[in-house]
């Protein structure tokens, strides 16, 4: 049984509420869409307690971010449990700009997961391999090194998703070949069984993520052990990202 696929929207510092007509677009549109698939937006904080109202039941609401305290002097910082609060079920950690524009180690992504999973949301574990490790073939290495020291343990299919991102290929409009992004997806699942056993493993969502657009998203939804994908700018437009969610198969079975 293979699990269930999730498209997630990750709309990063975009929005007004001006914009929330996409979300209402997008609301329309995805009304039936979520059987068998879950459908999830992730926008700025500013805005997850509207967009929770507009997509109850059709979609799930997700923060991008959490720190790894419940509360505390953290000025600006949103923990896991106010994005629970506003209706959040799930959080991005460890996303290539957090990492690199922010200084975020495995050991922090590592800590905010825990945090996540304390909240009661379910993580979305950001790795990523840069352009230079990419061209010196060390892709694998970093992904497994990245894939070591970010997942907590205690991780299951329930409170843990997986999203490769290239971070090369993030909003530049390429991205790898569909044989590039098996064997990833091959490597990060029998990882996942080699530390967690086979079972757990086999039921972890693994994202694929990274210049994903309605034109290419069948084929890369179609490939073995991708189990969805992670959208950034193709989710800021309504038609962009129902058209990816139409392209997602119910199941691979």
């Amino acid at each position: 049984m293979t699990p269930r696929p999730l498209i997630a929207g990750n709309w990063k510092m975009n929005g007004l509420l001006r914009h929330l007509t996409e979300l209402e677009a997008i609301s329309g549109a995805c009304a039936g869409m979520g059987e068998g698939k879950d459908l999830l937006i992730c926008p700025p904080a500013t805005l997850l307690s509207a967009s929770a109202g507009l997509l109850f039941g059709k979609a799930a609401i997700g923060g991008q971010d959490c720190h790894a305290e419940t509360s505390g002097a953290y000025t600006g910082d949103v923990a896991a449990e106010m994005l629970a609060d506003l209706g959040a079920t799930y959080v991005i950690v460890g996303h290539s700009e957090r990492r690199a524009g922010h200084g975020e180690s495995d050991a922090d992504v590592r800590a905010k997961a825990q945090a996540a999973w304390r909240a009661g949301l379910t993580a979305i574990i950001c790795l990523g391999e840069s352009a230079e490790d990419h061209e010196a073939g060390e892709k694998l290495r970093v992904l497994g090194a990245q894939l070591a020291a970010s997942v907590p343990d205690g991780m299951s299919a329930k409170n843990t998703v997986i999203a490769y991102e290239p971070i090369w290929a993030i909003g530049s409009g390429r991205t790898p070949t569909t044989e590039d992004i098996a064997n990833v997806h091959d490597f990060l699942r029998q990882n996942l069984a080699e530390r967690f056993g086979k079972e757990v493993a086999d039921g972890v969502r693994l994202l694929y993520g990274g210049s994903v657009k309605p034109d290419n998203a069948a084929e890369i939804l179609a490939i073995v052990n991708v189990d969805g994908a992670l959208i950034g700018g193709a989710s800021l437009k309504a038609a962009d990202f129902v058209a990816i969610c139409r392209a997602c198969p119910s199941s691979k079975d």
